[in-house]
């Protein structure tokens, strides 16, 4: 083994440990703590619940009332930004960092995403790297981001389609906490 491929297998070994620390931490002002202290920065009244896993999370940046469902993957190679008041459905997958498939040594490319104020991404949606979302807009179950979103859409499928605009202005918070999940 090469000293790059121990190095990889270290960081590898250290974003396990990392994520088993967070997901095993009993309440949520702890949890806050722990990713603050990793580099994580997490507006008001924002929750990211059980069992969610990170890749190199001191590039996610989180606004004020904003909640991470259980079960998502958040891999943050490149920058992840989640505005104010958004919600993101369990199970979903978030990724900064991908591999290009035209390249002969199939290197990394990396592409910031920007999540905009109170979007809803409903579960087990699928966001690829570089992928902005306006603000206000939705992401229907399933579907798959892989280009930008304008603000107040509503998208959904495989790849995630323009279905109608949305009509409303959000009164509501998305700032929510369980303590105990049933899945």
């Amino acid at each position: 083994m090469n000293s790059a491929d121990f190095k990889s297998q270290i960081a590898m070994i250290a974003i396990a440990i990392h994520n088993l620390v967070y997901n095993l931490l009993p309440f949520f002002a702890i949890k806050k703590a722990y990713l603050k202290l990793t580099g994580v920065v997490i507006g008001n009244d924002s929750y990211i619940h059980t069992w969610v896993r990170f890749t190199i999370p001191k590039r996610l940046k989180i606004g004020d009332n904003s909640t991470i469902n259980f079960g998502c993957h958040l891999d943050v190679r490149g920058d992840l930004e989640i505005g104010n008041n958004v919600m993101i459905g369990h199970n979903c997958k978030i990724y900064t960092c991908g591999h290009d498939i035209d390249d002969d040594n199939f290197g990394t490319i990396t592409g910031k995403v920007i999540i905009g104020d109170n979007v809803v991404i409903f579960p087990n949606a699928l966001i690829m790297p570089g992928v902005s979302i306006g603000n206000n807009a939705i992401v229907l179950n399933g579907s798959v981001v892989s280009k930008d979103i304008a603000a107040g859409s509503v998208v959904g499928g495989n790849p995630a389609r323009f279905i109608r605009q949305r009509n409303c202005t959000p009164q509501y918070l998305l700032n929510y906490k369980y303590w105990f999940i049933n899945s």
